[in-house]
């Protein structure tokens, strides 16, 4: 069983990933990240260690503009 501090509410995953709430809620409802909702109250939490594997899963590097020489 996991501990609650493994977990991220959705703001704090958010700013972890670098987008916004609103992106993430979409993909959490699409599937495209795991998600935890809590029956008590809602909150939708993350694993630090999902979101990890998601942004080595899909982070892409930067393509730069120059040409090389």
């Amino acid at each position: 069983m996991k501990k609650l501090d493994e977990y991220l509410k959705i703001a704090e995953a958010a700013e972890f990933l670098g987008v916004s709430v609103g992106a993430l809620r979409k993909w959490a409802d699409e599937g495209r990240i795991p998600v935890r909702v809590n029956s008590a109250n809602g909150y939708r939490l993350f694993l630090h260690e999902d979101l990890e594997r998601f942004l080595k899963r899909t982070a892409k590097p930067a393509k730069s503009k120059r040409k090389p020489k």
